[in-house]
């Protein structure tokens, strides 16, 4: 019979003649076994460490349970592993793994911080913390970016784009926007690529009020950015992508003055849908000839009326056609200061639509809107947070390489490599963690644990 203290459940199935029995009295155990590999990671990179050094401890000290960067790792492990909100807390206390991922014995030490302890320290976090934390996480992936290429990259690419953060209650700075069609903030996530890698890597998350237009902040972003990455990478060519919201003539007189490269979409407007009135007939007669969608590119000289001077404008005049529907226009403009043709400046510009992937993996995956705080400054730590989940969480699908995870999202990483049962033995000389044989990811798993530090034997 089921007690409070060892809940027992029995199953009985038609074709099995022995009642099944399962009894929760494995002490010792957690379900979150493969997070070691993010521990391992973190040790290497020395994220969480650095972040947290960033901070200024207010408590009292005879009084303080739980360090900094206690803390850190807490909320930043808690979220790679699927607990976004401090509520999660009270269920993590006393889980063995959770307790090796913060530096405490998993079997005798004490338990984790608790729901208050989370709010209040996510809330004591001034403006000065929070510049130097958002400094510090730009530094760490740009220093570990230059070890591991060796600062031989040729070409650094910049993506900024904003994404919408619904909020539900009475955060400070939260608005109406229009676009979105709803209340929220308005974060802006910028990230870099190297060369012609597909990854974007996450630098920089900075949350803003819902009603601020996509460009707030993104000079002094970017600023940043191109300083530090010049610094580690100096030979590298600098190139910056931003789609039509920002698109403002400080942005680009401040790019063109700093001699980097630049494409920034246009919205369409009277007179670029003049200028590409010719090239639009000539893809419609194509679409009409051979009955599939049609894409042809041209160029123009373009300035708008608060443009300091003409810019080169690339066009795009698309007919798509869907089976069913009737043809459909899609003019596209961009404006740049790259001299390659323009089918080739335009393909340039689509590749950043893979950020989008990004936005969706923070959000679905990470929770990103998970800014519930009333005070807007702990919602911006929460932001980062989550940003120094993502970029651990980058790291190890990067050292996937070569197995089934390579690819992978990050709720996959999760329930492929950290969501594995595990039992915790402690002797005087080691801690052991006993995961199943039978692990249908095990081969994966164990090459990524030696990728990321693990020695075999």
């Amino acid at each position: 019979m089921a007690t409070d203290c060892i809940p027992q459940l029995t199953f009985r199935f038609q074709e099995n003649s022995k009642p099944v029995v399962a009894t929760f009295d494995m002490a010792h155990a957690s379900s979150d076994g493969g997070a070691v590999l993010l521990k391992s990671l973190d040790a290497r990179l020395k994220l969480t460490e650095q972040m947290a050094s960033c901070l200024t401890d207010q408590r009292q000290p005879g009084k303080v349970q739980h360090e900094l960067l206690e803390l850190v790792r807490q909320r930043v492990f808690g979220l790679a592993c699927g607990y976004p909100d401090g509520n999660d807390a009270a269920r993590l206390a006393d889980d063995p793994i959770h307790k090796l991922l913060v530096g405490r014995d998993p079997l005798s030490g004490p338990a984790l911080a608790s729901q208050p302890t989370l709010s209040r320290f996510e809330n004591q976090m001034g403006r000065k913390d929070l510049y130097r934390l958002s400094l510090a996480l730009a530094d760490r992936v740009i220093v570990h970016h230059r070890r591991r290429l060796k600062g031989k990259a040729r070409r650094i690419t910049i993506d900024l784009d904003p994404t919408d953060d619904p909020t539900h209650g009475q955060q400070e700075f939260t608005f109406f926007n229009g676009h979105y069609d709803t209340w929220c903030y308005l974060p802006v996530v910028a990230t870099v690529s190297f060369d012609k890698e597909p990854e974007q890597y996450l630098v920089g998350v900075v949350l803003r009020p819902g009603n601020a237009s996509a460009k707030q902040g993104a000079i002094g972003i970017l600023r940043r950015l191109l300083s530090k990455l010049r610094t580690a990478f100096p030979r590298a060519r600098l190139r910056v992508r931003l789609d039509g919201g920002f698109q403002d003539n400080g942005i680009m007189d401040f790019l063109e003055a700093e001699g980097v490269e630049y494409l920034m979409a246009l919205a369409s407007n009277a007179r670029l849908e003049k200028r590409a009135r010719r090239l639009l007939g000539t893809a419609r007669r194509l679409s009409r000839e051979t009955g599939q969608s049609a894409q042809l590119y041209g160029e123009t000289r373009y300035a708008a009326q608060k443009w300091s001077h003409k810019r080169r404008v690339i066009l795009k005049a698309e007919v798509v056609r869907h089976p069913g529907r009737d043809p459909r226009d899609n003019p596209r403009f961009v404006v740049t200061n790259l001299p390659y043709k323009p089918e080739t400046v335009y393909g340039i510009y689509r590749q950043r639509g893979d950020a989008e992937n990004r936005y969706k993996e923070l959000h679905a995956g990470l929770e990103l809107d998970r800014t519930s705080c009333h005070r807007f400054l702990a919602n911006q730590f929460r932001v980062l947070l989550t940003a120094m989940a993502y970029v651990l969480l980058q790291e190890l699908r990067r050292q996937a390489r070569g197995t089934d995870c390579a690819d992978a999202q990050v709720s996959t990483l999760r329930e492929r490599l950290f969501k594995l049962a595990v039992w915790v033995e402690r002797s005087v000389r080691r801690i052991v963690l006993h995961l199943p044989v039978s692990f249908p990811w095990l081969r994966s798993w164990r090459q990524i644990a030696c990728a990321v530090g693990a020695s075999p034997g």
